[in-house]
C-alpha cells in the first residue's frame, strides 16, 4: 500500500513541473485524491460491499471532477493531470505510469456486455480530451492525441490521431514526452505526398506539351 502511495506522489512529481513536493501533492492535487479515494473504494468493490465503494466514489467525484468507478482496475504511478470530467468505467484497466489529461473519457460504446472499456497498457498517455470507446487493448508507451476518438485497438509503441482515430508506428522507441500537439498525421502525410506527385506529373506534362509544340 505504501509503496503504491509513494509511486503515485512521485508521478505526480516527475510529470508535472508545477508540482514542487509531496505535501502539496498530496493535499492538493485533484488528481492524486481521486486515485487515491478510487483504490479505497475499488478494496471495498473487491470485497463485495459495492454501496460503500460506490458511495467513496461518487463523493471523489463531488469533490474533484473527475468520475472513477471502483470496479476499475488502476497501476501504480497513474497521474491525473487536473482530471476535470474525466471519466473512467468500470471494466477499464489501467496499467502502470499512465498520464490521463483533462476531459478524457475511458468508456464503452453500449453495444458491448461483459468487458465493456479499454485496457491501457504502461506507460500510456493520453491527451486531454480524447474518448477511448470499446474492450480494446492500448498497447504499452502509446500515445492518444488530444482530442483523439480511438475505437479500435492501438499498438504497443505508437501514436493514435483524429477522429476516428489513425494509428502512426513509432517504431518501438519509448515515449518520454508529454507533447500531445506535435504528433505525425497520417492523412496530412498522405495528402503531401500527392500533393507532390501531382507537381512532379503537371511538370511532366507541361514538358510533354513544349516538345509536341516544337514537333
Amino acid at each position: 500500500m505504501f509503496r503504491t502511495l509513494k509511486s503515485d506522489l512521485n508521478a505526480v512529481l516527475e510529470r508535472d513541473p508545477a508540482a514542487r513536493n509531496r505535501a502539496e501533492v498530496f493535499f492538493l492535487y485533484s488528481g492524486f485524491k481521486a486515485v487515491r479515494s478510487h483504490r479505497k473504494a475499488n478494496w471495498f468493490y473487491r470485497h463485495n460491499l459495492k454501496f460503500i465503494a460506490r458511495w467513496i466514489s461518487q463523493r471523489s467525484r463531488h469533490k474533484t471532477g473527475i468520475e472513477i468507478h471502483p470496479g476499475a482496475t488502476i497501476g501504480k504511478g497513474l497521474f491525473i493531470d487536473h482530471g476535470m470530467g474525466v471519466v473512467i468505467g468500470e471494466t477499464a484497466v489501467i496499467g502502470d505510469n499512465c498520464t490521463i489529461y483533462q476531459n478524457v473519457t475511458l468508456g464503452g460504446t453500449g453495444k458491448d456486455t461483459g468487458k465493456r472499456h479499454p485496457t491501457l497498457g504502461n506507460n500510456v498517455l493520453v491527451g486531454s480530451g480524447a474518448k477511448v470507446l470499446g474492450p480494446f487493448t492500448v498497447g504499452d508507451n502509446a500515445r492518444i492525441a488530444a482530442g483523439a476518438v480511438v475505437l479500435s485497438e492501438v499498438p504497443a509503441n505508437a501514436t493514435a490521431v483524429g477522429v476516428p482515430a489513425r494509428v502512426v508506428k513509432v517504431n518501438g522507441i519509448r515515449s518520454e514526452t508529454l507533447d500531445q500537439i506535435h504528433v505525425s498525421d497520417p492523412v496530412a502525410l498522405a495528402l503531401c505526398n500527392l500533393e507532390h506527385k501531382i507537381n512532379q506529373l503537371n511538370e511532366q506534362i507541361e514538358e510533354i506539351k513544349k516538345v509536341n509544340s516544337k514537333e
